[in-house]
């Protein structure tokens, strides 16, 4: 029997209706949830996510702005743009698009943004307060496989599950949402020793090693859930052919378009599993929803501390108690 089809797209449409509400009790307070995205230089894939994140804050009613440096950008310059985006207050998410330019420290820029703002759930903070099991900004895309898991009624707790790639935006914090959720967690990587055997044994298995259909369908146990998290784009006919043997209508789009998308999980897999995520169409649709959610979370959480941080300031002996 073939695998339950985990559209992302509804589940997207779902988490949009919740969040419409939010913004509209949050607009009622005067308080308009706002990102601002940063694209350095013109990478035309890059250009295509920032615009889809910018349209889906129209269309949800949050606020957006753009900035668009040149690829020349030096890492201080860049700096430079972050602390001013820091310190607007009307900006409660900033997005530094990935891939930056190879003479800008990533690392210090991501670093750089005010944790309370870190939407993509990079800052090391964030990342901090996800291992302790704290309240904080999650990386979109994990977030968005746990949305995906539970709204599809595919239990989590006393599952085994299994991660295969450990890269810090997917594979670490996946692994970490699974554990707080009361699954069994292996991660495993390039040098696992006998991976399809591992793989074998899981009831969810999570794909994110960015290798072409690497997840075979003799690797996965009849009627496990699968999340497929890769895209990957086939342009060599070979691989196509060897791929999509099977499943003509793909090769066709492969010779009208001279390119096709395919995760990291062998379309083949959906004779075997229970249930499992469409490429396109499944996660990544989810990633961008969760971009969305974070922004009207650090909404809420920034303007609670501030709230918070006014109550004591306004407590009686509060100003004596400051040097």
């Amino acid at each position: 029997m073939p695998a339950r089809i985990l559209n992302g797209i509804p589940i997207r449409d779902q988490i949009y209706a919740e969040l419409k509400q939010e913004i509209a009790a949050l607009s009622g307070a005067g308080i308009r949830p706002g990102l601002a995205a940063v694209l350095v230089g013109e990478n035309p894939a890059s250009q295509i996510y920032v615009r889809s994140k910018i349209a889906a804050c129209e269309l949800l009613g949050l606020g957006s702005w753009m900035h668009t440096p040149p690829a020349s950008i030096t890492t201080d310059e860049l700096l430079a743009l972050v602390a001013q985006l820091n310190a607007r207050d009307e900006v409660d998410g900033i997005l530094v698009q990935l891939p930056l330019p190879p003479h800008v420290d990533t690392k210090r820029v991501l670093e750089a943004v005010d944790p309370a703002k870190d939407v993509d759930g990079f800052h090391p903070v964030n990342l901090g307060r996800l291992v302790s099991g704290r309240a904080g900004l999650v990386a979109c895309t994990p977030a968005g496989c746990i949305e995906i898991l539970r709204r599809s009624a595919i239990p989590i707790e006393g599952a085994n599950a299994v991660v295969v790639g450990r890269s810090d935006i997917v594979g670490k914090p996946m692994a970490l949402l699974l554990m707080h959720a009361n699954a069994t967690v292996t991660i495993c990587h390039s040098k696992t020793r006998d991976l399809p055997q591992t793989v074998r044994r899981a009831d969810i298995v999570i794909a994110a090693i960015g290798r072409a259909a690497m997840i075979e369908p003799d690797w996965v146990r009849p009627g496990a859930a699968v999340i497929d998290v890769g895209i990957n784009r086939i342009t060599d006919a070979a691989e196509a052919q060897r791929i999509f043997a099977k499943f003509p209508a793909k090769l066709a789009q492969f010779h009208e378009k001279s390119s096709v998308l395919v995760g990291d999980v062998h379309p083949a897999v959906a004779e075997v599993a229970g249930a499992m995520t469409p490429v396109p169409g499944g996660v990544g649709p989810l990633t961008i929803a969760m971009l969305m959610s974070n922004t009207v979370k650090a909404a809420r959480l920034r303007r609670a501390q501030s709230a918070s941080n006014n109550m004591k300031g306004n407590m009686p002996g509060a100003a004596a108690a400051q040097p």
